[in-house]
């Protein structure tokens, strides 16, 4: 009844195009939050045939139920984690492990096997406040993971942090903090085969902070990372379409009240449509005066509040019958209203919109890649050459604006 239809087919081409722009060796898909929203599994394939040459998730039980699942022909990446039992089972099945203290360094060694070292990419603190280890922990964490890393309890495959995005200067700010990281480990003697920072806006607006991989979300799920930007002029296509069919439909009169609280009442002697979708499923009450949805290819008002399993369309004098699908959110570009313009409405961020999509909401895919579940024989991709570490990547395709609007 509820489902969230999804192209992976799109995301695969969103790969494709953002590949190009970054224009580096290493292009890092994260699958985090289950996708997105969009199923973590079925993104990951669809990634990897879009050219992605690793996978990422935050927390290691998404990385390893990608695996365990079948992804072992691109590494899997995961970040956040506490020490324990889980850690030493994310080394053994090949998970590399984020480091962000000398804590963490230690445990990703204790979690070492015989004759196997925990890989690892080391977290730097570059100005976002979050994870990754302070400035002034580098020298004695990078001494450390060196020692570690000759002795074969650990093998330092990457460096990385995560811009806040605040502007372009905080973010060249940090760009040149972690440039200083990796003068830091280099005198070290480390020097690892990943350089990642730009996720989807720096991969595509900054140049200067793509090194040797970038590591996109977002993009690849067709969305912009930007408020003002849609994803159209950046060549990416929504990859998820949320629908529901209408159950009730009810004709009333002038000054009817709506949902709870009767904070909507019609106008005049108007059809109402019951579609069963609601806060449960990820529909956002704050968006219940701003939102719209899309039946027979018009755009119709929610009225009234959404409630917890359903939200009500006016559709005026228009014939509606019970069955007829109501697009809530999808591609603009087919007549749909946009994940964004339901943030707007929400007043929140396509992220969310995405992301919230609850359990109910069955997900089923379209495109090439019908059948995630199903195995693949690749080769792993090798990692890019070590000690290539200053940026790649073209120039800015002309396309698309020189930078975020807004964005000093």
């Amino acid at each position: 009844m509820r489902e969230a239809i999804i192209d992976t087919g799109a995301i695969t081409a969103n790969v494709r195009r953002l590949k190009t722009v970054a224009g580096v060796p290493e292009f890092i898909a994260v699958v985090k939050a289950d996708g997105y929203g969009h199923g973590a599994l079925r993104s990951a394939r669809a990634a990897i045939d879009g050219g992605a040459t690793r996978v990422a998730t935050a927390d290691l039980e998404e990385a390893m139920a990608l695996v365990r699942q079948g992804i072992r022909e691109v590494p899997v990446l995961a970040w956040s984690h506490r020490p324990g039992p889980t850690l030493s089972v994310a080394a053994a099945h090949g998970i590399e492990i984020g480091v962000g203290s000398n804590e963490q360094l230690e445990a990703a060694a204790a979690a070492a096997g015989a004759g196997r070292p925990t890989r690892i990419h080391i977290q730097l603190e570059t100005g976002p406040g979050r994870g990754g280890a302070s400035l002034e922990d580098w020298p004695t964490l990078f001494t450390r993971a060196r020692r570690l890393h000759e002795s074969g309890r650990i093998d330092v495959v990457g460096l990385f942090s995560h811009l806040s995005g605040a502007s372009r200067q905080d973010d060249l700010g940090q760009v040149r903090a972690f440039d200083q990281g990796v003068d830091i480990a280099n005198l070290a003697r480390l020097d690892p085969p990943l350089l990642h920072l730009a996720a989807t806006s720096a991969a595509i607006w900054l140049p200067e902070a793509r090194f040797n991989a970038v590591r996109v979300g977002l993009g690849i799920y067709g969305l912009s990372p930007t408020r003002d930007e849609s994803s159209a002029p950046i060549g990416l296509r929504p990859a998820m379409t949320l629908r529901a069919p209408v159950v009730a439909v009810r004709r009333v009169g002038a000054h009817h009240g709506v949902s709870y609280d009767h904070t909507y009442r019609t106008s005049r002697s108007t059809t109402l449509a019951l579609v069963p979708l609601g806060y449960a499923d990820g529909i956002p009450r704050s968006a219940s005066y701003e939102g719209a949805v899309t039946l027979h290819g018009r755009r119709y008002p929610l009225a009234g509040r959404i409630a917890m399993d359903q939200l009500v369309i006016d559709v005026g004098d228009d014939a509606v019958r019970v069955g007829d699908v109501v697009t809530v959110f999808g591609d603009p570009a087919r007549g749909a209203v946009s994940a964004d313009e339901w943030a707007r409405a929400a007043g929140t961020i396509n992220y969310e919109i995405v992301t919230r999509i609850g359990a109910r909401v069955t997900r089923r895919s379209i495109g090439a890649l019908q059948d995630p579940a199903r195995g693949r024989n690749r080769v792993t991709r090798p990692l890019a050459p070590s000690g290539t570490r200053r940026r790649g990547g073209p120039a800015v395709i002309s396309a698309f604006p020189a930078r975020p609007p807004g964005w000093s």
